[in-house]
């Protein structure tokens, strides 16, 4: 049983998992790949790979491998499901294999085998009574909608050292405020990735800073 007192079928409460690869000014748009999202003429397509490095993506794989479900918001659906279906390899295997959800009002026949379609993000939070790991990449939209629905879990940030200055944003306006902790160790990767997983730690608060001796 968690924190909150949630409990699932096997006698625990499983955890929605938000994996996102952001750069350092807080853009996760089409890291993947340059024609990926060229939304708003996105000009950055495929950032990711030139500052990654096989430990950082042995990682990652690592998590998508644990995974019992995969969530997406519908434009990340769309584009996964354009080329995940046709990928062989541990990755294809994995996400080819496990259920898949895609929150959207508008979808009613998805073409990725294994699919279930969702109305919103209260009802993808009730995937924590079935599965132990529910893991979303991207869908920078959804994760907005389940941290104001508090059903996100935990926010993976895989952040790299590089600024675009453009592209979407996961905290923009209608962020929710809060605070986090880190919910396991930060991880460090040769070409300068960190792994930083947090989890919400409550409200806000403030306090001035106190003064240092001397001024």
């Amino acid at each position: 049983m968690d924190s909150s007192g949630r409990q699932f079928q096997t006698g625990r409460m499983g955890i929605i998992v938000a994996n996102l690869f952001i750069t350092l000014d807080g853009v996760y748009q089409a890291p993947g790949g340059r024609e990926e999202d060229a939304e708003g003429g996105f000009a950055f397509g495929g950032w990711q790979a030139p500052v990654s490095d096989e430990e950082a993506e042995a990682a990652i794989e690592a998590g998508i491998s644990s995974m019992d479900a995969l969530l997406l918001g519908r434009r990340t659906y769309d584009i996964f499901a354009a080329y995940w279906p046709h990928q062989s390899g541990d990755i294809g295997a994995a996400l080819n294999r496990v259920p898949k959800f895609v929150v959207s009002s508008s979808l009613s026949d998805p073409g990725w085998a294994g699919t279930t379609v969702l109305p919103n993000a209260t009802a993808a939070g009730r995937l924590r009574e079935e599965y132990g790991q529910v893991h979303m990449f991207g869908s920078g939209v959804l994760i907005r909608s389940l941290l104001a629905a508090e059903v996100l879990d935990r926010l993976h940030l895989w952040l790299y050292p590089v600024t675009l200055g453009q592209g979407k944003r996961l905290f923009d306006a209608g962020t929710v405020p809060a605070t986090y902790r880190l919910a396991e160790p930060a991880r460090t990767f040769p070409k300068g990735a960190v792994s930083l997983a947090y989890e919400r730690a409550g409200a806000v608060e403030t306090q001035d800073m106190p003064a240092t001796q001397g001024t």
